[in-house]
């Protein structure tokens, strides 16, 4: 018996642990029938602009374009990573990985500086933007989900419908926004991303991105991205939508999913 029992390794059960609560996350979600209260909002759909090659082993978490760049962070115990990535090809050209210990999240940059959070382990890490060489790491007392900046302060997701501001120099939280649409609250807030004095966030396990005002909290638009992703495109690995990122030089709209073979290009359509 314990020659098997031997046979798993830390790393292993916490990625059974984990696929466990995506199981019971995803049994919850098919119990939600209020969603999306629309009450009235726009629902904006897309048309794709430009498709590009991506990682179909990369477990996006976090996504940002800066500096005619594009930066990814990857999760999984033993697969968590934090990259530079070529657009046009997909080709990975920097490489950071944690250590299995860590289920890496959410990315932003700030102040030439890479930050990037984990799931479970309550904990930060700051890289140099250029080098990839850690900094510092800092703490949070909430899971890590997602993570961006106004340009003032960080703004971060841990699942629920709540969103947390940080001071991006000492990471002290320093306010709180509850999410609501239609007076009911938007849970499994996940990678976010500030776009135009907006926050934009996926919802966990859906195909709906939520505009979000950011000091109410009220979301102002749905964006449905339903079918973006066609079942050709998929196969057993493909997990749900998560990765967006703006290149504000260019006002261009990037989005992409969990081990998806491909990354779009997108422009909103007008609800009619």
């Amino acid at each position: 018996m314990a020659n098997i029992k031997s046979r798993y390794t830390n790393k292993d059960i916490k990625l059974t642990a984990y696929l466990i609560s995506v199981l019971l996350i995803s049994l919850f979600s098919l119990s939600c029938n209020n969603q999306f209260p629309d009450d009235g909002l726009l629902v904006y759909s897309y048309r794709v602009v430009n498709e590009y090659p991506h990682d179909g082993n990369a477990y996006t978490q976090g996504l940002v374009f800066h500096d005619g760049e594009l930066y990814e962070g990857t999760g999984l115990y033993g697969y968590s990573s934090l990259r530079r990535v070529e657009l046009e090809t997909g080709n990975v050209l920097q490489l950071y990985e944690l250590d299995d210990e860590y289920f890496g999240e959410g990315i932003t940059i700030y102040n030439d500086r890479i930050i990037q959070l984990t799931w479970k382990e309550n904990l930060g890490f700051v890289y140099d933007r250029q080098s990839f060489e850690p900094i510092e790491s800092f703490n949070y007392s909430t899971e890590g989900w997602g993570i961006t900046h106004d340009g003032i302060k960080l703004i971060m997701s841990d699942g629920s419908s709540t969103l947390y501001f940080l001071d991006p120099v000492t990471f002290d939280k320093i306010g709180s926004i509850e999410v609501t649409a239609a007076g009911e609250p938007i849970r499994r807030l996940n990678e976010l991303e500030y776009i135009n004095g907006e926050i934009f966030a996926n919802i966990y396990r859906t195909d709906r991105i939520a505009r979000i005002n950011t000091v109410t909290g009220n979301v102002i638009a749905w964006i449905d991205l339903s079918g973006i992703l066609q079942y050709k495109d998929t196969n057993p690995q493909t997990d749900v939508l998560n990765g967006i990122a703006y290149d504000s030089d260019s006002d261009r709209l990037f989005v992409t999913g969990k081990k998806w073979q491909k990354l779009f290009e997108i422009e909103l359509v007008d609800p009619d």
